[in-house]
């Protein structure tokens, strides 16, 4: 009598069964890449678009400087952070501004959740001024990125309603401001950036950048402490009242 074959077990599904999505074991090593607080407090920091040293970034983090370096290692070896040494110095940053995107979109959907209380008088005001103005990477947010964004909207620079556009005038405005837009890249122009402190999407994309250069160039904004906070200086406030009609209260 010829033997059965062998039939595996209903329901169970054998390793050659499952279907092997190319991509998985990517998306994998990234999330195991962030989901480490220490790398994850570094990649926070560096949302500031400055170069930061190891010695800079342990200090941030509270951890050894050979503990730091090590997490640094895996962060530039997975692609998202590029560094560069100068004399006996390693200064990193975010790869690029598709990084930056990922880490504040995640920071986005974390921030609602978290609920602890400030445990100083310095990290509560820490707190207030990030939530006032702040770079995200190379682009205004907080409040002050948002009344920007509401600003260009209103004035019809800016469209928002099938996604971030600016349209013809708001081409012209930032061509009369001075503010130069390099338009041969492949970052997009204007893209919606969702502020996780205000909760509503804020300009980034080429012309956010531009116009966050600008104002920390001219003047107009000024970053304080070691965070990413910015401040709007008086001549910024002249010059957001002129440009765009913001009232100097919406920027404090």
């Amino acid at each position: 009598m010829t033997a059965e074959p062998s039939v595996p077990h209903a329901g169970r599904m054998t390793t050659r069964d499952r279907t092997h999505d190319p991509q998985a074991p990517g998306l994998a090593a990234l999330a195991g890449l962030i989901a480490d607080e220490t790398r994850a407090a570094c990649l926070l920091a560096l949302l500031d678009g400055r170069a930061w040293t190891a010695g800079e970034l342990a200090r941030h983090a509270g951890v050894a400087a050979s503990t730091l370096s090590e997490h640094l290692g895996k962060l530039v070896a997975g692609g998202l952070l590029s560094e560069e040494r100068q004399g006996r110095h390693r200064y990193v940053r975010l790869a690029d501004a598709r990084v930056a995107q990922l880490v504040e979109d995640l920071a986005a959907q974390v921030s609602p959740r978290v609920s602890r209380r400030p445990r100083s008088l310095r990290e509560s005001s820490a707190g207030s001024a990030m939530a006032r103005g702040r770079t995200c990477y190379d682009h205004l947010a907080g409040r002050l990125g948002i009344a920007v964004t509401d600003a260009l909207t209103v004035r019809g620079l800016l469209r928002q309603d099938t996604g971030f556009a600016l349209t013809e005038a708001g081409l012209t405005w930032f061509d009369s401001a001075g503010i130069g837009l390099d338009r041969k890249g492949r970052r997009p122009l204007a893209r919606a950036c969702l502020d996780w402190t205000e909760r509503r999407p804020h300009l980034a994309g080429v012309a956010g950048a531009a116009l966050c250069r600008h104002a920390l160039d001219t003047g107009w904004c000024v970053r304080i402490g070691s965070e990413r906070a910015v401040k709007v200086t008086p001549t910024g406030e002249r010059a957001l009242s002129d440009l765009l009609g913001i009232e100097a209260s919406a920027l404090r």
